[in-house]
């Protein structure tokens, strides 16, 4: 699963990489939990919360079965 989220993460990246910002994969817990870093523009952006629930969480529960949230630090 952890090589599925990684492939995942990197699909949305250009989306991201366009609006100056990006994201890196930290790590992935036995319980599904995805833990990225929002770097670039996207690192204290008041819409990144947004992005990452709404697009990337998103996106990650469709591509990779047993995704259960994506959350940042």
């Amino acid at each position: 699963m952890r090589d599925e989220v990684i492939k995942a993460i990197q699909d949305v990246r250009p989306s991201l990489q366009a609006d100056g910002g990006d994201i890196e994969f930290v790590d992935l817990s036995d319980s599904g939990q995805v833990t990225v870093r929002l770097t670039g523009a996207c690192n204290g952006c008041p819409m990144a919360q947004m992005t990452l629930k709404q697009g990337v969480e998103q996106y990650l529960k469709e591509k990779v079965p047993g995704v259960v949230s994506v959350d940042s630090v």
